[in-house]
């Protein structure tokens, strides 16, 4: 299966930078998360076909409300996870960093299990390293900061406690 699992990254892994697929993905993946959940019964996001990945519940910064966002993320050692606020590469903070800062307590499901976390904003003098981890998964990646034209949030997911299997 690693085999194939890099053979399927070096050939998508370029798609994921052109301009095409960001400005398509950010309205496409949602849609095929949604029903990829379906098939995998919220086991594991269609992005984790290719990289580490898994679902953020955090609660809504205005609404209150609980919201899932499907993201890759970065193994970080000690069960942490690194996970990066790029949004396709666009002017805005995706939503889901506004709602670990105003909610830094929140769970995710990796690989069918559910943890609850506490999230930490990344400051400057981790930035560099964490940018590092992310790459050395999936290279260039950091671009999606660059070309952006914002300082993409980044924070580690520390587990709290396990809340089970889904």
């Amino acid at each position: 299966m690693g085999t194939i699992r890099q053979t399927l990254r070096r050939a998508i892994a370029p798609l994921t930078q052109t301009a095409a697929f960001r400005h398509v993905g950010r309205r496409v993946m949602p849609v095929l998360e949604r029903a990829f959940a379906v098939v995998a019964r919220g086991r594991m996001p269609i992005s984790g076909i290719l990289v580490p990945s898994l679902t953020l519940r955090t609660i809504g910064a205005r609404s209150g409300e609980p919201r899932d966002v499907q993201l890759m993320y970065t193994p970080d050692g000690a069960g942490c996870a690194i996970v990066a606020g790029t949004n396709f590469a666009g002017t805005r903070h995706p939503a889901w960093t506004t709602n670990l800062l105003a909610h830094p307590d929140a769970e995710i499901v990796v690989r069918g299990r559910r943890l609850a976390v506490r999230a930490e904003r990344i400051g400057d003098a981790d930035r560099d390293a964490a940018w590092a981890r992310i790459e050395a998964q999936w290279p260039n990646y950091r671009s999606y900061e660059r070309e952006s034209g914002r300082t993409v949030r980044l924070f580690r997911l520390r587990p709290v406690r396990e809340l089970g299997r889904v």
